[in-house]
């Protein structure tokens, strides 16, 4: 979208709320990118001034944290693009939403080519294909939709190097970051087979153990539901105020509604997130505890 806009000489400022991870760092455009977390008052000035606000890939300003606020409270006209359930419609002027896509990245690449397709280029198409093979797994789930492919295809005339991409994304991990990987599954991963169930825990000290990095537990949990069997599955991860939890199921599990309903968090059916705001074992017991009233949906 900035690649889009700066075409039309408009002046355009792209935040994201923290640190986005390094295996991304490569994007074209991405050294413009402001962290909300460590420029605070210059991004508050930025929305409060901005005569338009793009919201890309959330649905609700909560979704913004420290920067919601002032977002709310923005005079700009308001612009959702998004593709998670139940979008906060009542906060934004102008709303392009449907679940029925892979990805914001092909909502963006409707955007665009309805206003004017001559302005795509191979940086918008680099962008585009990350967003679109990063939300499905490289092409493995959320993408049984014919327009994907053409949307692909279309991209890759402008240029695209899927291999090149697919390598910067995937296959530049650091070693404390493989590392950390080994440990969870080799010391981590509870797996409950009557509640179809695994779950992976990871404690502030373990992380630090490992160096960690942002983007380090990227994917982790997806390797939880992997296992034959397993419809539901969880990543805690500590933080210093919150546990962060990642949750992904298959089949008509909803974990949208069981992080919405436990963990004030939500997403899409069959991958979501939330938070708890008491301690990891805390946390770890109620979700155990948990499992039995969702046993016979998962079983």
């Amino acid at each position: 979208m900035m690649h889009f806009l700066n075409q039309f000489d408009h002046e355009v400022n792209f935040m994201v709320p923290n640190l986005f991870p390094d295996f991304l760092s490569w994007m074209p455009g991405q050294e413009n990118i402001l962290i909300f977390e460590k420029e605070r008052k210059r991004c508050n000035n930025l929305i409060e001034s901005a005569d338009i606000l793009f919201s890309l890939d959330y649905n609700t300003p909560s979704r913004l944290g420290e920067a919601g606020e002032s977002f709310k409270n923005a005079g700009g006209i308001k612009i959702l693009i998004d593709h998670h359930i139940d979008p906060d419609v009542k906060e934004y002027d102008y709303v392009l939403s449907t679940i029925d896509t892979t990805s914001t990245s092909e909502l963006v690449y409707d955007f665009i080519t309805q206003i004017d397709p001559t302005k795509l280029n191979i940086e918008i198409a680099e962008c585009l294909y990350t967003g679109i093979m990063t939300d499905t797994g490289s092409f493995s789930f959320a993408c049984n939709y014919e327009k994907t492919f053409r949307i692909v295809a279309e991209l890759y005339k402008l240029g695209l190097d899927g291999v090149k991409i697919n390598r910067l994304v995937y296959n530049t991990y650091s070693e404390s970051r493989l590392r950390l990987l080994g440990y969870a599954l080799s010391e981590k991963l509870v797996v409950f087979q009557e509640y179809a169930t695994a779950y992976i825990s990871l404690t502030m000290e373990e992380l630090d153990k490992y160096n960690y990095k942002v983007g380090d537990t990227e994917g982790l949990v997806n390797y939880a539901l992997s296992i034959k069997g397993i419809k539901l599955a969880a990543l805690f991860t500590e933080k210093k105020k919150k546990i962060r939890i990642s949750f992904r199921s298959v089949g008509d599990f909803s974990v949208n509604k069981l992080a919405g309903k436990h963990y004030e968090g939500g997403g899409h059916k069959n991958a979501a997130g939330g938070d708890s705001f008491v301690s990891l074992d805390e946390t770890l017991i109620a979700f155990e505890r948990l499992l039995s009233e969702y046993k016979e949906e998962l079983v």
